[in-house]
């Protein structure tokens, strides 16, 4: 036996591969369901089940305003990370005249509206918050909670001054080319008809709250919110947990996703009961963390976070992991490589490919046997493990979640076996055939992530000759460079949508793209041009370079079979039909040769691939 092969037997590695994949095959099949596709309803304001899903905004008072019908150089749809970065790099490159139409009373985008107990951002505050060495600021905890960053968007906003030409408490319900005046038309709940040269769509991925389309939920008389209104009228407490008012209260919470990780926690030390029901179980590492050093945060030299980012996200994929990432959860399967690598010896060619899923099974059987040295019932510790690779799924790191199941007040209602909650009566929901009666039903359920284009930005788009951007994109995105779309011109689609798909650090790569468009439409400006679109040929040939990469890791993440993963929102919900053709939204070859690209296109200075109309003068 070689060096190698003993590196990978079952003895030395403390697992048996074959056997963990029959495990993970089974786990999926039974969470198969043949109604995949319409087991999440959308929600949306005038929605049948408005009441029961989402709230009204229950953080501020609807301002009145008369309804706007001014001229902008530029309307930004979003006030979240992806607007509020585009639009100070507009500004940067001195292109003023922005508004950003914002839904809720203020920035932040998910961080004004997820104010549940306990939310947390799951990449270092360092690398994942923007803009930190321009405004000066050095967060408090190396991961932030949800104040203090909805409390650093504001701070953004008041730098540069972004509040100034701010339109909030505003829902756009339609955008429209008109080829007369070479204006953008965006129209809004609130009765206004802007008008703008250009319009960057920065709606992000996490914009529009996902519902579980359980039979029966119109008609629960109890009390029911979305995590992301969380209702502290209901609750009593604040995001830091003391949920008083729940302390004679049942309550249910749906969803075992990241954000029920970071709040079942505040639930179970305040409800008289609480129920957790669980289709899949999340992968829960540590999170361990930390107050900020003071002494490192003044010792901080120009260029930091650039720098620091760009080492975090070289850590995910493997490249070098320098000592402030060694205890970071990210990197633990790329630390698990490298062991397995040092183990092993020179890998053979034929081996080097098995390298990768023995290093994930490896960790996955490290945050499973967290789970045993955690919760006290062996059944409940059993049903809390998640046997599929560890980027099935968004990863999540909290150190009292696990702990939470060992309160005789906590019960876990696995659903795996009959794929999910039967129906919600009027007192509760239905189980595996049993009715459990509560007073509150907590919707954990997430987003519209990879749902349709159109249920993700959420209102209709039309370019040219009124062409809907969801009927251009029918056979999947079609972009150049992920940002401008043949037939809609001056249109840039910032965030959400591509970028997701470039790395964990979703902020990096946002700004990756918002420096982009802000050389872009600086360049336009400078050059009297006054419509601008990709050409067909550049728009072709961006959509078949993303489809020669689709074997890429963001394609096997996020796009992947249906077969290589546990049904969930990365591979929708395991149907073999996709909702959207990720292949034409990731970049194969990862951020960094995306910023290159970008990079390169733009030091060539020819705006190559736009088709330029210049302004008659």
């Amino acid at each position: 036996m070689t060096k190698t092969d003993q590196a990978f037997s079952s003895a030395a590695l403390g697992f048996d591969p074959e056997q963990l994949a029959e495990r993970y095959s089974a786990e999926r099949s039974k969470r198969l369901r043949e109604d995949a596709e319409s087991q999440f309803v959308e929600v949306s304001n005038d929605s049948p089940f408005a009441n029961a899903y989402l709230a009204n905004d229950t953080y501020s008072k609807l301002e009145e305003r008369d309804p706007i019908t001014d001229v902008r150089d530029v309307i930004v749809v979003g006030g979240g990370w992806v607007g509020m970065m585009t639009a100070t790099r507009l500004i940067q490159s001195g292109v003023t005249d922005v508004r950003i139409v914002e839904s809720g009373a203020d920035f932040g985008g998910t961080w004004y509206w997820n104010r549940y107990p306990g939310a947390q951002c799951d990449i270092e505050s360092y690398s994942y918050l923007p803009l930190l060495e321009e405004t000066g600021y050095v967060p408090k905890l190396r991961y932030s909670y949800a104040p203090e960053i909805f409390e650093h968007a504001q701070r953004i906003g008041k730098h540069f001054d972004l509040y100034k030409d701010a339109v909030f408490q505003t829902s756009v319900t339609e955008v429209r080319w008109n080829a007369d005046e070479a204006l953008w038309v965006v129209s809004t709940n609130r009765g206004d008809e802007m008008k703008a040269r250009y319009i960057c769509l920065g709606t992000g991925p996490a914009n529009r709250p996902r519902m579980p389309g359980i039979p029966g939920v119109e008609t629960f008389k109890g009390h029911s919110f979305h995590t992301c209104r969380w209702d502290y009228d209901y609750t009593g407490g604040t995001p830091n947990g003391d949920l008083e008012k729940l302390a004679n209260k049942k309550v249910a919470i749906i969803g075992t996703g990241a954000t029920a990780v970071q709040c079942v926690p505040a639930l179970g030390a305040s409800a008289e009961q609480l129920y957790v029901i669980q289709r899949t179980p999340s992968s829960v590492d540590l999170r361990n963390n930390s107050e900020t050093d003071p002494d490192w945060a003044a010792s901080l030299e120009p260029g930091w976070q650039a720098a620091r980012q760009k080492r975090f996200g070289e850590a995910l994929l493997g490249g070098t992991i320098d000592p402030e990432f060694e205890d970071e959860g990210w990197t633990r399967m790329a630390r698990n490589a490298r062991a397995l690598m040092q183990q092993a010896g020179d890998v053979p060619p034929e081996q080097l490919k098995a390298l990768p899923q023995l290093a994930d099974f490896k960790t996955m059987e490290q945050i499973r046997s967290r789970v045993d040295d955690t919760v006290t019932d062996p059944k409940v510790a059993d049903k809390l493990k998640a046997f599929y690779n560890q980027f099935c799924k968004r990863p999540t790191f909290n150190d009292d979640y696990l702990e939470t199941f060992n309160r005789p007040n906590v019960e876990l209602v696995d659903v795996s076996e009959t794929k999910g909650v039967e129906r919600i009566t009027e007192r509760g929901f239905v189980a595996n055939g049993h009715e459990y009666e509560v007073d509150c039903i907590v919707y954990a359920s997430g987003f519209e992530i990879t749902s349709s284009y159109q249920r993700r930005i959420g209102f209709p788009v039309y370019g040219v000759d009124g062409e809907s951007i969801y009927d251009h994109w029918d056979g999947g995105m079609r972009t150049m460079h992920g940002l401008m779309a043949r037939g809609f011109p001056n249109m840039f689609h910032c965030g959400g949508l591509f970028v997701f798909q470039l790395g964990a650090n979703y902020c990096y790569g946002v700004d990756v793209q918002a420096k982009h468009v802000a050389y872009t439409m600086s360049e336009l400006k400078k050059r009297n041009v006054q419509v601008a679109q990709p050409s067909a040929e550049a728009e072709q040939q961006w959509v078949d370079d993303q489809v020669s990469h689709e074997s890429s890791q963001a394609q096997l993440v996020l796009g992947g079979s249906p077969e290589s993963c546990t049904p969930g929102y990365y591979n929708q919900e395991g149907t073999a039909q996709r909702y959207r053709d990720v292949r034409m939204e990731s970049y194969g070859r990862g951020l960094g040769a995306y910023r290159k690209v970008l990079d390169g296109w733009r030091m060539a200075g020819e705006l190559d691939g736009l088709e330029l109309t210049t302004a008659q003068t």
